[in-house]
Formats: C-alpha cells, structure tokens, sequence
C-alpha cells in the first residue's frame, strides 16, 4: 500500500517518544545529560560513516579523498540562502505554535527539542529515496528500516531532551507523505549522482546536529537545508567532481 512506510516511521517516532518520556521521568538529570551525549556521540558516527563513504575512495591501494570543494561551495551558498529566508525561524516559530497547541507552553525546552529531533529524522537520503520508492513501487522496505533506527535515537532522545522529540513525527509524516505523493515527479530527477550528493551534504548536516548535542553549540542546520537541494541541482554540471 502507497504510503504505508510514511505511516509506519511515523507511528515508531512517537512509539519511540513515549517511551523515552516515561523512562525519561525515572531519570536523574545527570543521567540524561549522560544519555543526550552518546545520542549526540552516535548522530556524530552515524554522519561521519556517512561523509566518509561519499569523500573516500580507493585507488592503487591508496586512500584518496575528494568531494571537497564540492562540499564546501553546497555548504556555503546553501547556508547562505538559508539565513536569507530565515529557515531555522520558521522551525522555531512551527515549535513555539505546537508547543502552546499541545499545552507544553510551560516546557522551555519543547521548541529545541523539536527542531532537533526533527531535523535529525528527517535530514538523510533514506528519508526521501525511501519515500520515492513507497510512492512508485508501494515498496516500504527502506522506510521501515528507517522507522527501526528513529525509534531507537528517537527514544534515547525524548529521555533526555524532552517530549519536544515526539512530535518530530509531524514534520516526518508532512515531509515523506509529500515526497510519496510526488514520487511520480521526483523520480526522473532522482538519479544514483542526485542520490548520491544528496546522501554525502545531508550527513554533513547530521554531523551538524551531533555537534550541536555532544558539545551544546548553536549551529543553525535548518538554515544550511538549502544545501541539500543545491547537491541535487549539482548532479547535472557535469564539472563537478
């Protein structure tokens, strides 16, 4: 059935989120602390195996790298258009109104719980391949593979960030339900290099995330999203290398 793996990734966040709230609640702030930074130490690794795979390569028995000014110039003019359109404001004010919507208006930290946790879940080319292949194929595999991890991160997320984290199921749920529905359109432009520059700046963006966990920074990822449509843009100049 179209649109299954949607359902299915959605219903494992907030499945994920609940439990990670109760189990939350049994915590001592330390140990959520404790929990917050390997979930930020696992998004790192997670993103770093992810890059890895796109920058290296092997030729003659050697470990040769690459991608890089491709990296940096997608990075650059994607997170440059994203301050300028104020994405990370838009993310915020979602926040702000789910969170008085939901009656967690007293809940400080809802909003960057949130945006973290969706940016998290939804950043990725399992995300949108696995979407597009629900939608053309009614095949949910990849998604429900998916939905396996996220409850997971989801989950250790929740206890030690807050209920925020469950209700990333949303923007999931919008985003690879629209993806499904226009899967027909997508899938022309969705070539294996499209795919394949997508995978390599969007865990770029993850490794983004797990900074922001591990070491408390402030980097606005929902301004840098631009980027990953820049790298799709890419898969058609043929120079890029």
């Amino acid at each position: 059935m179209i649109g299954l793996g949607t359902f299915i990734n959605s219903v494992s966040i907030i499945a994920g989120g609940l439990i990670g709230h109760f189990a939350g609640r049994l915590l001592k702030p330390d140990m959520q602390d404790a929990l917050n930074k390997a979930c930020g130490v696992s998004v790192l690794f997670i993103a770093i195996a992810g890059a890895m795979e796109g920058m290296l390569r092997i030729e003659e028995n050697a470990l040769i790298s690459g991608q890089s000014m491709f990296v940096v110039l997608c990075l650059t003019v994607g997170t440059a258009i994203g301050e300028l359109l104020g994405i990370e404001r838009g993310f915020e004010r979602l926040g702000e109104w789910l969170k008085y919507k939901s009656g967690n208006g007293r809940d400080p930290g809802f909003t960057d719980s949130l945006v973290t946790a969706s940016l998290t879940v939804c950043i990725g080319a399992m995300a949108i391949v696995g979407a597009i292949r629900d939608g053309i194929l009614g095949d949910c595999s990849m998604l429900a593979v998916k939905a396996v991890l996220d409850f997971i991160l989801i989950a250790v997320m929740t206890s030690s960030m807050g209920k925020g984290c469950v209700f990333s199921a949303i923007p999931v749920f919008i985003f690879e339900g629209s993806v499904t529905l226009l899967a027909r359109l997508l899938a022309p432009f969705m070539t294996g290099t499209a795919i394949f520059y997508l995978s390599l700046i969007g865990s770029v963006l993850i490794f983004c995330i797990g900074v922001n966990l591990v070491w408390d920074k402030r980097i606005r990822v929902a301004n840098m999203l631009p980027a990953m449509l820049l790298a799709v843009l890419a898969a058609y100049l043929p120079w890029i290398s």
